[in-house]
């Protein structure tokens, strides 16, 4: 099973209103002009993208994503002067230059964010602006656990020693390191989203669709499927069987402008 084929479209979607605060937060805090040429890296299946396309006017807008599901759904929104591409987020970097480098819950899979930031700053133009959103859940228990249960047997071996590594920042490191790449103007922010779920099992649900994503493509499917139950076991352990289920999930926002 490859990376790609480890994303659900149906399954990211389940949640796709709640998933789509932080993006028109993030979208919002865009200085719009006409004409740009923009990228959102990881950008699934699209339809947020169009969205950004709409707001942005009579420019250009490219998504990117590696996964082969996600895009098929995207070439349904496909509009003029917006278009899709299969590739990776890292390669995808090279590309540009860009007025606009939008990414909304998709760097944080990518490793050393300072020397990410670095290269996403060198291909925006003058006056070009960067626009990012990541997860900063890392510390509650929906990824702890999934963490815990990578680390003890049978998954421990079958995932060679894998255990998913957290690449996000502290916000103020955020605003540190826009400071020394030269933005003349910067927002952080960190945001707590809440979301009112039917129970717990939802926020099971909820991390199918991300978070697990990188075990299950490094499982076998009777692997994965234990590793699923011993994950829901465990984090049922965690936190409280109340209906509904309040699921705080907080979120790194930040926006700098280039001189």
């Amino acid at each position: 099973m490859t990376a790609a084929d480890s994303w659900s479209p149906d399954q990211y979607s389940r949640f796709q209103s709640e998933r789509s605060r932080p993006f028109f937060d993030l979208a919002r805090m865009v200085d719009r002009r006409p004409g740009m040429a923009a990228v959102d890296l990881g950008c699934g299946t699209g339809e947020l993208t169009a969205e950004l396309h709409r707001s942005l006017g009579d420019g250009e807008t490219l998504g990117v994503d590696n996964s082969a599901s996600m895009l098929e759904r995207a070439e349904k929104v496909v509009q003029p002067g917006l278009r899709f591409e299969r590739a990776d987020i890292a390669t995808a970097i090279e590309s540009g230059p860009y007025d606009l480098i939008f990414s909304n819950a998709a760097l944080h899979w990518l490793p050393d964010h300072p020397h990410l930031i670095e290269r996403l700053t060198a291909r925006l133009r003058p006056g070009g602006q960067l626009a990012v959103q990541v997860p900063a859940n890392h510390n509650e228990a929906t990824h702890t656990v999934a963490a815990l249960v990578a680390a003890q047997e049978p998954f421990r071996t079958a995932l060679d020693g894998y255990v998913a590594p957290t690449h996000v920042l502290e916000p103020v490191a955020y605003a540190r390191l826009l400071h020394s790449l030269g933005y003349v103007e910067q927002r952080v922010e960190l945001r707590v989203y809440g979301h009112v779920l039917d129970g717990r099992e939802g926020v099971v649900e909820w991390v199918k669709g991300t978070t697990l994503t990188v075990y299950r493509e490094r499982l076998a499917a009777d692997m994965y499927d234990a590793f699923l139950a011993a994950y829901r076991s465990r984090l049922f352990d965690e936190v409280a069987d109340q209906r509904p289920f309040f699921f705080p999930f907080s979120r790194i926002l930040f926006w700098g402008r280039r001189p």
